[in-house]
This record gives C-alpha cells, sequence and structure tokens, in this order.
C-alpha cells in the first residue's frame, strides 16, 4: 500500500472507534493524527496540520459543532474539510458545511471512498 501525502485528523472520544478509524485509513493508505476531544484536537490541528477531519458530534470538554466553529474561523484551518461520523443525530447538532454526515455504525467503504473524493 503507497502512502498519502494527505494525513487525516480522527477526532472521537470512543477509543474503540478511534482506533478502527485510524486502521480503516492506514489500512488505505493515510497517515493519521488523532484527538479524542475538541480541546486536544486544537492542540493538534496546529501540530499536524491535516488535511482533512472526521469528528464525532458528542464529546466531553468541547462537543463536535463548537469544535467545527472554532476551526472554520481561523483563516489557517477554515478550508479543511470535515466529515462527521457520528451515533447522534438531530438538527441542533448538526455541521452543515460538512462534506458528508455518517452515522455510526457506518459502511467503511463509503468512507474511504467520500475521502478519496474529497483529498485523492
Amino acid at each position: 500500500m503507497t502512502l498519502s501525502n494527505k494525513k487525516i485528523m480522527v477526532v472521537d472520544d470512543d477509543p474503540v472507534i478511534l482506533r478502527y478509524l485510524v486502521n480503516i485509513f492506514n489500512h488505505n493508505g493515510y497517515p493519521t493524527c488523532e484527538a479524542e476531544n475538541g480541546v486536544e484536537a486544537m492542540r493538534v490541528i496546529e501540530e499536524e496540520k491535516p488535511d482533512l477531519i472526521t469528528l464525532d458530534i458528542q464529546m466531553p470538554e468541547e462537543y463536535g459543532p463548537r469544535f467545527f466553529r472554532r476551526i472554520t474561523k481561523d483563516e489557517r484551518f477554515a478550508q479543511i474539510p470535515v466529515i462527521v461520523i457520528s451515533g447522534v443525530t438531530g438538527r441542533h447538532l448538526a455541521i452543515g458545511r460538512a462534506v458528508a454526515s455518517l452515522s455510526k455504525p457506518f459502511d467503511p467503504e463509503q468512507l474511504i471512498g467520500i475521502v478519496k473524493n474529497t483529498i485523492g
């Protein structure tokens, strides 16, 4: 598997889902970085400068929509595409500018298809 030069940041508070997503992306040649909540994700995004983010909605400390608002207000990160992957539904939790929203459980092939269409 050839490695992509496009890095994906996985943000999810569930360690099982976090590992699962990292393994899917690594298996498909994408390097990854990770965070367990929005506060940690802000530190990681500044250090790693990912090309795409997968984002859970409901997390401790800082939930997904708030993290998304923070990065879209920062010109360094505003153009990074975000894929929402969450077990929580509801219009009040929606991130309208996400490139895609997947519900847990999700189809890994569908996720990789979205990633390839978004960042190559």
